[in-house]
């Protein structure tokens, strides 16, 4: 059976047992859960749904759903099962069955679906803890029994093994796992599931959430009983096509195939050659999907994770003899392999292949420098019997060289080396630069947070009316007081609550006899809670629960942000226009006063890339496209081309907001009727937002036009004062060319100053040891132009040339020594500058006929020159 029939099998069989198919979610994870940089089980899209904080599109649901984990990253390719990269297939029910259909649904599948032998399926079931006040998992005992396992092959392991908890508190629950006993070829009689033996494999976890732990330990039954199952798609593989490891299925052996074929090695040949190859595949699949869910490659966050594998991949590359660019090939097959499944990689696959192509040639560069210095800092250690490399020399080269450290200790690992964990982070502590008074804000933050979602569940979800109305007549579902601010809950409220980059609406809520300010929204899934400020003191200060307010949203607010919002959508389509369509919104933050929008673009823009975007954009502000907005099924969206943001999380009916002839996008936010009403757009910064990320700030509306106003009133100035107000433009470029010819004027009298002066020092040629040379003082500073004078002098008298000059108004200190192809044969003109550049404060580099530094000292040339004689002299 392949991969592909085996989750086809899984997901048949639950769909035809009433649960709904979900297609995998993003491996990166929505903006509201920040418990992971990436998602690393097949129930984490689900915990809105296991938490009671979001309704669930049905209470059976089953997915395929991609994971990614990094803790054994270092275990990949040396084991036989360690992957960062993987499948989990699951089924789910909220609230609806539980073990009696749970544990028979899974004995089914395993003997029917995938035709295990019933005698050699054993399980695992919680055994009980005294903490948690808890006896055996009697009832899954028994229900496995009844299905024919024998007490013989049920094993009662501990909490640590067979209850799953999700943290310290919250729900949680004993698990009950499957394995499948693969003999004693694998190991001895008495070797029993949970031990650490090779004969017993795992394939199928059962958790039974029944369970709210508290703060202090005890347990709570949850109002609704929910089921969380996980099988791994790539173990299972291996059991069911009876591979030795996971590597031997069929959804890595079309990799192993490809490494072979561009190393000419052998998977298997030895244990070096089977790891790198193992690395590659494992590392290809998962840097595929990474950047398929709109990660690039960074130093920080899911970035650095991207970075590490594709580092990690390319340098396994390397050691099998892969050179140039071969990766892509790697991800290319990956994508034949696996798009049929997930088609979000094949849609990607031009944004996939730009940034793998580009952290390979980045990578490139680096690991050669990197691993030729390592290779030097091992060698030695070795020769002085050391069973280290310091943390200053592993710090070196990954400050100086950008070689990182994970892959450092690796590397030095292979060759039986260890490197100073502590040292290093030390080293890496007194580079930062961050604030350490963060932590306290943070926890504060937190603390908000919860009481935010405490307060929300307090009152019946508010309704969003807002998208229609600005003002809205209603009720107030809930308040909770706290001094001069308080949480509430409208039935109805036209404030739009921050998401999707765009700010929340402020306003007023207006009720007799009082009034409050609306300082902030904050969404918590579907439904909002409204942040107010107290406006008057004393008992009239809150609306009492209950009560009828106005609740009126700033009308000029709003309208603003909704120029910047539709103006971010066109900008968004130009940017695709003009650099091409990997680049992708990366973050945003669309604002009153002004839009900033992050995407994906490995380089600046040009002068003229600005320019057209801007010109783009304004165009269709001009063209006066209608704006049109309309809920339908994800689906039918996504046939229709609507843009999804990566990271967001979408339920089955979504909001596609076209601009007529321009975009779609799938988008929650407000926007303007028609792009006219944008009025004009401005561009105020384009720099760097992250690596391989950009950020272009820009402003619409009144805003730009009070800029060009502005902008206006700086040209007129500049016209006064260039004497022509009238044409400043004019003015300005006459005035170009006067300092353009100004300045070739005094380049003309330096060459010739600079003549001058190699002709005398030609003249002064002497004799210093066994060398005929110049060695002289310069009025000059900058080691370029004391180059240019020595080549100078060199042509004019046939000899080396040594000299050491200061500017005294710019400060620069610059030395230059110049050897003949005779003198190089008798000294280095490197080993002259590092005995004399010390000097003047300074140190530099070159070959053995030119060397050149840069110094700080202009007292020390006198000393710098006596050095240079010295060492001259002493050939």
């Amino acid at each position: 059976m392949k991969s592909a029939e085996i989750r086809e099998t899984y997901l048949s069989f639950f769909e035809e047992r009433a649960h709904r198919r979900m297609p995998s979610a993003s491996l990166v994870p929505p903006p509201d859960d920040t418990s992971t940089l990436l998602t690393v089980a097949g129930m984490q899209p689900f915990k809105p749904y296991f938490l009671g904080r979001e309704q669930p599109p049905a209470t059976r649901l089953t997915s395929s759903q991609t994971c990614f984990r990094t803790p054994d990253i270092e275990e990949v390719g040396k084991t036989l099962r360690h992957l960062t990269f993987f499948e989990m297939l699951g089924n789910f029910s909220f609230g609806d069955y539980f073990k009696e259909e749970a544990i028979p649904f899974g004995w089914q599948l395993s003997t029917e679906g995938f035709g295990f032998d019933p005698e050699l399926i054993w399980i695992t079931v919680f055994g009980g803890d005294e903490e948690l006040g808890l006896g055996p998992d009697e009832e899954a005992i028994e229900i496995w029994k009844g299905l024919g396992v024998p007490d013989e092959r049920i094993v009662k392991l501990p909490r640590s093994e067979n209850f799953w908890q999700g943290g310290p508190t919250g729900p949680c629950g004993p698990c009950s796992e499957m394995y499948l006993d693969r003999g004693l070829d694998f190991g001895s009689e008495d070797d029993r599931p949970g031990d650490d033996s090779d004969r017993f494999l795992e394939y199928w976890n059962h958790v039974f959430m029944s369970y709210d732990q508290a703060e202090d330990g005890t347990l709570s039954p949850l109002p609704s009983r929910n089921i969380d199952t996980g099988m791994g798609l790539e173990r299972m593989a291996a059991i069911i096509q009876d591979a030795d490891s996971v590597y031997d299925t069929d959804l890595f052996s079309p990799l192993i195939e490809l490494a072979e074929e561009k190393s000419g090695l052998g998977y298997g040949d030895d244990e070096s050659v089977t790891r790198a190859m193992r690395v590659i595949s494992d590392h290809s699949r998962g840097m595929t999907f990474l950047l398929a869910a709109g990660v690039v490659p960074s130093n920080e966050d899911r970035g650095y994770v991207l970075r590490r594998v594709m580092r990690r991949a390319i340098q396994q590359g390397r050691s099998l003899g892969l050179e140039g660019s071969w990766l892509s090939e790697f991800t290319d097959r990956t994508i034949e392999m696996m798009g049929e499944a997930h088609p979000q990689v094949v849609s990607e696959k031009e944004r996939i292949d730009r940034w793998v192509k580009a952290e390979e040639e980045s990578f490139g560069r680096t690991l050669d420098r990197g691993t030729a210095l390592l290779e030097e800092i091992v060698d030695q250690a070795l020769a002085g019997k050391n069973s280290w490399i310091s943390a200053e020399d592993a710090f070196r080269l990954h400050d100086t060289f950008g070689f990182p450290y994970d892959l450092t200790r690796e590397m030095v690992g292979e060759r039986g080396l260890s490197v100073d964990d502590q040292g290093f982070e030390e080293l890496m502590e007194q580079q930062r630069n961050r604030a350490r008074s963060d932590a306290a804000g943070g926890n504060e933050g937190a603390g908000r947070h919860e009481r935010i979602l405490a307060f929300a569940g307090e009152g019946p979800e508010s309704g969003f009316v807002g998208y229609e109305f600005l003002r809205s007549e209603t009720g107030i579902g809930a308040i909770e007081q706290a001094g001069a601010s308080a949480l509430a809950k409208l039935e109805q409220s036209p404030f739009y609550a921050e998401g999707g980059g765009q700010v929340a609406d402020s306003g007023r809520l207006l009720w007799e006899g009082g009034e409050a300010e609306v300082t902030d929204v904050i969404r918590i899934g579907d439904d909002q809670v409204l942040e107010l400020k107290a406006t008057t003191e004393g008992e009239g200060a809150w609306p009492p629960d209950g009560a009828t307010v106005e609740a009126l949203v700033d009308r000029d607010a709003r309208f603003r942000t909704m120029r910047n919002h539709t103006a971010t959508h066109l900008l968004h389509a130009a940017l695709r226009e003009r650099l091409g369509t990997h680049v992708h919104q990366a973050g945003s933050s669309v604002r009153p006063d002004k839009l900033r929008f992050d995407f994906s673009h490995g380089e600046s823009l040009s002068p003229e890339d600005v320019g057209w975007i801007e010109e783009r954009v304004n165009g269709w502000i001009k063209d006066g496209e209608p704006v049109r907005w309309i809920v339908m099924e994800k689906p039918e969206a996504e046939k229709l081309g609507a843009m999804a943001l990566f990271g967001e999380k979408y339920g089955d009916l979504v909001r596609v907001v076209e601009v007529e002839n321009v975009s779609r996008e799938l988008c929650g936010g407000t926007h303007v009727a028609n792009t006219a009403e944008i009025g004009i757009f401005k561009i105020v910064t384009e720099s760097s937002s992250a690596a391989n990320v950009r950020r272009i700030e820009a402003i619409t509306g009144p805003d730009a036009i009070d800029w060009f106003r502005d902008r206006a009133g700086e040209l007129d100035e500049v016209g006064h004062l260039l004497g022509d107000a009238r044409d400043p433009v004019r003015a300005a470029r006459d005035a170009a060319t006067q300092l353009a010819e100004a300045s070739e004027g005094a380049k003309k009298a330096a060459r010739k100053e600079q003549g001058r002066l190699a002709t005398d020092l030609a003249a002064a040629v002497g004799q210093i040891g066994s060398f005929n040379l110049v060695l002289a003082e310069v009025p000059i500073g900058n080691p370029k132009e004391i180059l240019t004078v020595a080549k100078q002098v060199q042509a004019t008298s046939g000899t080396s040339a040594v000299l050491v000059g200061a500017d005294r108004e710019s400060g620069k200190v610059g030395m230059v020594a110049l050897l003949t192809p005779d003198d190089a044969g008798k000294a280095s003109a490197r080993d002259i500058v590092a005995e004399a550049a010390p000097k003047i404060g300074g140190g530099g580099g070159g070959s053995d006929e030119m060397a050149q530094a840069g110094g700080k000292n202009p007292d020390g040339i006198t000393e710098a020159l006596a050095a240079a004689r010295q060492f001259l002299e002493s050939v």
